[in-house]
């Protein structure tokens, strides 16, 4: 059972309302059905009375139409996690450690891999915005903390070049944190 509720971006309402985008009236009306209090197992049981199916979905995700705004998806749930970039300017990133980061080392598996995703997901979204969507997409992709470790050093390389070496090392600090530990001959030196 999947608790993910979402909701349409700014350009998901543009469409709504100019029809911009020249969506097919299929997606059109699945997008219209997305209002952000309805979770992903009520719109799928929906979906096939309109001849519509999980790709519709992924579709409207994929393109921006729709954002995750609450809940979360239960492994197997037909949606899996996502969170597209909804803020045309990414707003200012935290330094500061947040407790769940600082408490990482008594994580079990499952608990880091959610910290991890996280992490990924806030601060890709916040210091890089949409220009980040590419490397949210391969944070979708992650199944593993190996996963999120073959990412790091893609990441911190696109954080320095969005927001500089000084916020790069700090989320590099945090990021280390919630791997155990930074690589052994790290290759990320910032300029």
């Amino acid at each position: 059972m999947s608790t993910s509720v979402y909701d349409k971006t700014d350009k998901g309402r543009e469409e709504i309302a100019t029809r911009k985008y020249h969506l097919p009236s299929r997606l059109r009306t699945l997008l219209v059905m997305i209002d952000g209090k309805r979770t992903i197992d009520l719109l799928m049981s929906d979906l096939g009375k309109m001849g519509l199916n999980e790709e519709s979905f992924h579709q409207l995700l994929g393109e921006d139409y729709i954002q995750l705004v609450g809940g979360a998806a239960a492994s197997g749930a037909p949606v899996a996690r996502a969170a597209a970039p909804a803020a045309a300017a990414p707003a200012p990133v935290p330094v500061q450690e947040t407790q769940r980061e600082h408490e990482a080392a008594g994580m079990n598996d499952g608990e880091r891999f959610k910290a991890l995703y996280d992490f990924f997901n806030q601060t890709v979204k916040s210091s890089i915005g949409l220009r980040g969507f590419g490397l949210q997409l391969k944070v979708e992709k992650c199944g593993n903390i190996e996963d999120f470790r073959e990412l790091r050093l893609t990441y911190l390389e696109a954080i320095q070049k969005a927001r500089g070496s000084e916020t790069a090392m700090s989320l590099r600090d945090r990021l280390d944190q919630l791997l155990g530990g930074a690589p052994v001959n790290d290759p990320f030196v910032p300029d």
